[in-house]
Formats: structure tokens, sequence, C-alpha cells
């Protein structure tokens, strides 16, 4: 909880703060990046930091944060704090690496606001940042020790034990322990971080859905090639050089977009390659021969670009009280007229009591919690994941 004293400073200095805090996080990037360089080499994702997003999703949390603090002084914003060190965890960040961050950003936020930043500023903001900072350090030490990991020390070699082309763009990998110990279990929605080593020696990170149900030995990744200005780095990497028998450094799983089928009806929606932890959702309840209402839904720009379609579909009908409506914005003959285009749940019954799961480009989410919440869905009750850094919070 904030101090009083710091609670009326913080809510006193927090729209000069909020004002500026996207010029502070460019240059604590700068100057962060400029001492450690391997930073950004072998930890942060390099087109993410070229685009600015990550810039924005640190702004964002640090402004949410602070806002929380003043505004709900009696509570801890634990949503947002899990889901930053569920991300954090599959990194191998460690408690150290909060000092550094410290520093660079207090002479960011020192550089840009001047003398505005006095001491009594200085050390209500600071006060805010080793909350919001052990905080993480905790949930993250907890996670680690879950995983039966140490922190930094995440990794694990796997071997591709096969690979699908799904789509023209997508490709499945699976995967299995290098050492022959069993794959460590994992709920359905988590993710992995998958490190490769680039040309020019980066030793880049990305995070995957795990796409396959928590049983069996073999994990299942499947990665769209991103194509653009820039091109993925790490998702060309991985078409273009990993194949049947070849090696890769895999985390523990992690990520805070969990199943929980506790018998409520159910609505998992996704929008392109935001299919891969609906898929492995549906896995579980087939597995586990769910009963309750389950309703899917999906949007992509074609069948033939719908990855896991066929997953997709099956795995839908393998449960008694299911059903899946994919909307095409380029759709094959035959195809429904009212699921063409953009998803619209007008015409959807949406039952009581459900638990949603969205996971997709975020306008997308945006249009469909607002359109659930119309038909009378709880806010608590829809649950999301954004794949890269989370700009929900920047955008609001």
């Amino acid at each position: 909880m904030l101090s009083e004293k710091s609670t009326v400073t913080v809510r006193a200095t927090l729209p000069a703060v909020g004002a500026a805090i996207g010029t502070i996080t460019e240059r604590f990037y700068e100057h962060l990046f400029a001492d450690r360089p391997a930073l950004l080499r072998d930890l942060f994702n390099r087109g993410n930091q070229a685009a600015g997003l990550q810039k924005q999703a640190l702004a964002g949390s640090i402004a949410a944060f602070a806002t929380h603090l003043v505004d709900h002084p009696e509570e801890r914003p634990d949503v947002m704090l899990n889901r930053i060190a569920h991300k954090h965890a599959s990194l191998g960040v460690t408690a150290d690496q909060y000092e550094i961050v410290h520093r660079h950003l207090f002479a960011a936020i020192a550089e840009v606001l001047g003398e505005a930043v006095t001491a009594e500023v200085a050390a209500a903001w600071d006060e805010v940042y080793w909350l919001m900072a052990n905080a993480l350090i905790d949930i993250e030490a907890r996670l680690y020790a879950e995983q039966g990991v140490l922190a930094g020390d995440v990794w694990r070699e796997w071997t591709v034990a096969g690979r699908t082309e799904e789509t023209a763009s997508c490709a499945t990998f699976r995967l299995r322990p290098a050492d022959g110990a069993p794959a460590p279990a994992f709920k359905p929605g988590q993710y992995v971080s998958v490190q490769v080593e680039l040309p020019d020696g980066a030793r880049q990170i990305r995070q995957y859905s795990l796409t396959s149900a928590p049983g069996g030995e073999l994990r299942s990744i499947t990665v769209k090639r991103v194509q653009g200005d820039p091109d993925g780095e790490v998702s060309g990497h991985l078409h273009a050089h990993l194949h049947q028998g070849d090696r890769l450094r895999v985390s523990a799983p992690y990520g805070d977009l969990v199943l929980d089928a506790d018998g409520s009806p159910l609505l998992l929606a996704s929008a392109g390659i935001g299919c891969t932890p609906m898929v492995a959702m549906l896995g579980q309840l087939a597995a586990d021969g769910h009963r309750a209402p389950v309703t899917v839904v999906h949007a992509d720009r074609s069948p033939a670009e719908h990855a896991l379609r066929d997953d997709h579909a099956a795995l839908t009908a393998q449960l008694p009280h299911a059903t899946a409506h994919f909307w095409y914005e380029d759709p094959e003959p035959g195809h429904p007229a009212d699921r063409t285009g953009l998803v619209d749940l007008t015409r959807l019954p949406v039952a009581p009591g459900t638990r949603a799961y969205l996971c997709g480009p975020l306008p997308f989410m945006r249009a469909v919690r607002t359109q659930l919440l119309a038909k009378g869905v709880r806010a608590a009750d829809v649950h999301y994941e954004v794949f890269g850094p989370d700009l929900w919070l920047a955008q609001d």
C-alpha cells in the first residue's frame, strides 16, 4: 500500500508524469541499451523495440499501476501484475535486473521532467516503483519455484519430433525433451518462450502458445511467419531452419490465461493465430469429457489461412454441447452469409454465466468484449491474451 504522504504527491503529479511517460520510457530504453546492449540483443524483442510497442506497454503499465494505487489504495492490481510476471518468468528475468531498470528509469524521469522532480516527488515515485517491482519479484519467485527452475535458468533443450505445414504461413512443430525426461505439465492456454541464435549472434526470444492438450509426451507450438516491415526475425528463422531432429531451446510453460472449466458455459473467441491457446483448451475439454455448453468463435481472412482449422472444428465436434462459428473475410462458396466479414455476435445466443476467453488482435478482442458485455457477460468473466506487448492498458 502506498504511504499517505506519497499518495498525495503521486495524485498531484500523476497528470504531469502521465503526459510525459511516453518520452520517459523512450529515454529509459535509450539509456538502458546503451549501458547494457546485451539486453536488447538477447532478452528484449528487437522488433517490438523498433516499432515502439514495448515503450507503449511499459508506459501503460506504470501509469495504470500508479493510478490504481491512488484510486484503490486498499487493493493490489494482481491481474495486471500476474500477467507481467508470467511474461517475465518465461524470459528468465531476475530480481537484480529490477535495480538496473530502476536506475535508468529514474534517470530518464529526472532528464525529462527536470526541476519538477523534487526530492519529495522522487521519493513518492520511488515508492510506486518498488511496490510494483517487489510485487513482481515475489510473484516471479513463486512461478519459478512451481516449475522447479532457478530464476534466469528457465531453458531446456527440446528435439523437433515432427513438423506440419498448416497454411502457407503457419507451421506446427511437435517437440519432446531432448534429455528424455518427462515434459513439464502445463495448463491449457499457457505458452512457452523459444530462444534462437540468429546470424548476427543475437539470441532472440519469442513466446508461442502450446497447442496440444496437456497430456502426452509431446508438446506442440504453431508458429505464424510474420511478414511485413520488418519481417519477424524468430518466426522466419523457425520456418526456414527448424526441421525434424533439430534442437530448440524452450522455457518452462507460463501464462495466466488458463482454462477454468467449473461447469459454467464457456465461450472461446479467437482471430488469426490467436486460435492456438483455444485449440489447447478444446483439447483438454474433449479429453475431460466436458458436458457444459461451449461456444467457439473464430475470425480469419479465409479458410485457407485458418491455422489448425480441422483441429478447431473436430475438437468442437467431440463436445456434446458445443458449436463452432467461423467468420471469414474471404469465404469459400457456400459459407453462411452471416458469417462473412467481422465477428458479429448479435444473433449468437450467449448463456447466462458464460466465462469468455479471448485471443487475437487487440481491435478484435475489444470488439468482442464490448459485444459480450452488451449481452450481459460480466466484465470479470472476460479473460484475454495479447500476443506481444500488452497494449490494452496503454490504450485505455
